[in-house]
Formats: structure tokens, sequence, C-alpha cells
């Protein structure tokens, strides 16, 4: 008895899962087209609370289709000085006059660097995530992006 059990659940996966990927097939993606239809595809099945077993693999299969599409498609630099120091001005709610006065870097100096005018020396960061209470590291990435 509980083998026709196991194998009629079995068979109602396989039938779920063969009903998605006739709606939408698992294949690597090559326009914002086929993204758009992806993306509401898992839409539809992120929406449903209890999704079996069948409908989990695909849902997981198409998110990984649609991450490597948009790393491929619309790649995302890292971030400059400047973002990362407004950023982190933003989170804090500071004044760059302020934060001049508790760090010791020159307003202008900081001006410049949120125009993108001017890179952050490795004192400055060192100053800057000390006053953030963040690692020098955060602003490491942003060395190769400017």
């Amino acid at each position: 008895m509980a083998g026709r059990k196991t194998q009629a659940r079995s068979a109602k996966a396989s039938d779920t899962y063969l009903a998605l990927v006739r709606r939408f097939p698992l294949r690597p993606i090559r326009s914002e087209n086929e993204l758009d239809a992806a993306i509401a595809m898992i839409d539809g099945l992120t929406d449903r609370d209890n999704l079996d077993s069948s409908e989990a693999d695909y849902l997981d299969v198409l998110s990984d289709l649609v991450e490597r599409y948009e790393e491929e498609a619309h790649p995302v630099g890292d971030p400059s000085h400047a973002e990362i120091l407004a950023f982190l001005i933003d989170q804090k709610g500071v004044k760059q006059v302020d934060l001049a006065r508790a760090t010791g870097i020159a307003e202008s100096t900081l001006s410049e660097v949120l125009r993108g005018k001017r890179q952050l020396t490795r004192g400055q960061i060192g100053k800057l995530a000390g006053y953030f209470g963040v690692g020098a590291d955060v602003f490491t990435h942003a060395d190769k992006a400017e």
C-alpha cells in the first residue's frame, strides 16, 4: 500500500514538473523578453505557500538561469569611494562638516571625494572606517572601480 502512494506522488510530481517545463522550458535565457517571462514564472511560484518538491526543484533551476543571465547582461561594478562615502554618511545621518571635524579630514577633501574628483588615501580610509565602525576593506573594492 505504501509503495502505491509513493508511486502516485512521484507520478504527480513528474506531471507537475513537466507542466512547468512546457510553460517555460529550462534553458539559458538569452533576451530581456525571456527574462521577463522567467521572472513572471518565478513570481507565480513564490506567491504560492506550499510548493511540492518538483515545483521547488523547477524554481531553483529557473532562479539559477535568471541569475546567470543577469550577471552576464547586467553586471554590477564595485562602488566608487564617492558612492561608499555618500552611503555611509546617509546611513549615519551625519553632516559633512561634522564628519570632517570628527575624522580630521578637511571638508574640502570630503567634498572632492563625494564629487568623484579625488580618491581617498589609506590614512583617510582608516579614519573613515573607524568613524563609521566598518572595516577598511569596505573601501578596497572601490580602488578597482575608479
